[in-house]
């Protein structure tokens, strides 16, 4: 039976991993091997295991309270991430994000490079790497005109979003969900991620600058698109991204999950949203009286626009590999790959580079089962750096990326050919910065 189990998980991960030659949105094989996984769990009364007390076997009866135990797990990553979400769609209701368009003044592509370039770095890790991609590929179209040029500042900007998103517990999916199953603390993560990061946008970037394509100056953009900006916009983009960072700072204060700071950040913004938009402050009712209402509802019309299916595919692939943390088999399959490479450190470079090809959620997810360290073990910093920033390899290696593609149709060979290699001479000089501070100075 667990060989069947094995089976459905490697072929969900390869419909996953095929989702574009597919043609079949990724979060149905993930909802489809995590229902089927834990069904065959249940009607073949296979024996599963408590991951807090030391793989201690529990009957076949207590499967409920295993899956619900998982199941909160899974829910206050999804919780978190709505939360953050709707901040997010609040602050582009307002166009807040155009705001960062008047920093922009130089026509030099030179400096743009370093300025969009650094400007991921940073937002990536507030805003996350997913939103911080979308939101600086829309500036660009509205900076640069000349399609092929965008296409390399769209290939760095991915490189640089990866690597900003891999230092902050809120700036990449996979830091979060280390984040959260209490794996690492902010202070420790930023302590030993964020230098390794920062080389990792420094070298592919630095080396850009040097290339033909980002040499001399831009061409004039003739817009009349002033309705972009919005009259809050600024006070939103500034209020929403210091609601999103004050998340970790509740944590430290209450000791409390995560998802807690992060509903009562939305609770401020969603006021000041309704407030600003002078929509009726009424969030839930759904009476015909404040129906008018609601359709103005800058809170109303955030939620619409959330990506459930993302939500959805997390819930799936969480839950898909806590089926394999409770029959044991992820401990096993560690202890296999420990006594084959013993070097832990090239474990984790290969999950890097491996995050390149596959999806890093079920990766990171898997690394959580297979390694039993304690919290802030210099092994959770250096997955999360590897989960983060290996995916920039392949255009198709990170949610940046992909969203990326479809926004520029960007040509997976084009960036195989100009940017891959660039993205990998970041990492591996990251991961080696890593490895000596480690060594030298923690």
């Amino acid at each position: 039976m667990e060989t069947i189990i094995i089976s459905l998980f490697v072929l969900g991960y390869l419909a996953i991993t095929l989702e574009h030659n597919l043609k079949v949105d990724k979060l149905i094989p993930a909802l489809a091997m995590m229902a089927l996984m834990w069904a065959i769990i249940s009607l073949a009364h296979l024996p599963v295991f408590d991951v807090n007390t030391e793989l201690k076997q529990l009957e076949p009866s207590h499967l409920e309270e295993i899956l619900l135990h998982h199941l909160g797990k899974t829910a206050e990553i999804i919780i978190f991430l709505l939360g953050a979400m709707t901040i997010v769609e609040i602050i582009d209701y307002f166009n807040g994000f155009f705001t960062i368009k008047n920093f922009i003044k130089t026509k030099s592509k030179k400096g743009l490079l370093w300025i969009f370039s650094i400007l991921a770095f940073i937002l990536s890790a507030i805003i996350d790497n997913l939103t911080a991609t979308i939101v600086l590929i829309t500036i660009l179209q509205k900076v640069i005109s000349n399609r092929d040029t965008r296409l390399w500042f769209a290939g760095l900007i991915i490189v640089a979003a990866n690597a900003g998103g891999a230092w902050s517990p809120i700036g990449d999916v996979t830091t979060t969900m280390l984040w959260i199953g209490n794996k690492v603390t902010t202070i420790n993560l930023i302590s030993y991620v964020l230098l390794p990061s920062l080389v990792c946008l420094i070298i592919p970037v630095g080396i850009a600058s040097f290339l033909s394509p980002f040499q001399g100056e831009i061409e004039e953009v003739h817009s009349d698109e002033e309705v972009g900006f919005h009259k809050h916009g600024a006070r939103m983009l500034y209020l929403g991204l210091s609601a999103i960072v004050f998340v970790p700072v509740f944590k430290t204060i209450t000791h409390l999950p995560p998802y807690v700071g992060m509903m009562l950040s939305l609770a401020v913004v969603a006021t000041f949203a309704e407030i600003f938009s002078k929509a009726k402050i009424n969030i839930t009712s759904i009476d015909e009286e404040s129906d008018a209402h609601q359709t103005n509802s800058p809170v109303h019309k955030s939620l619409s626009k959330i990506e459930l299916p993302s939500i959805l595919f997390f819930l799936g692939i969480l839950l898909a590999v806590a089926a394999l943390e409770s029959l044991g088999l992820l401990f096993n399959f560690a202890e296999g790959l420990n006594t084959a490479i013993p070097n832990t450190d090239v474990v984790i470079g290969l999950f890097g580079i491996g995050s390149a090809v596959i999806d890093n959620v079920p990766l990171v997810a898997a690394s959580m089962g297979m390694f039993s360290m304690s919290i802030d073990d210099p092994v959770w910093h250096l997955i999360a750096y590897s989960a983060g920033t290996g995916g920039s390899m392949l255009i198709i290696g990170s949610a940046a990326g992909v969203v990326a593609m479809g926004m520029e149709k960007i040509d997976f060979f084009w960036y195989l050919k100009k940017i891959a290699w660039l993205a990998f001479l970041g990492f591996l000089g990251g991961f080696i910065l890593f490895i000596l501070m480690r060594d030298f100075l923690f």
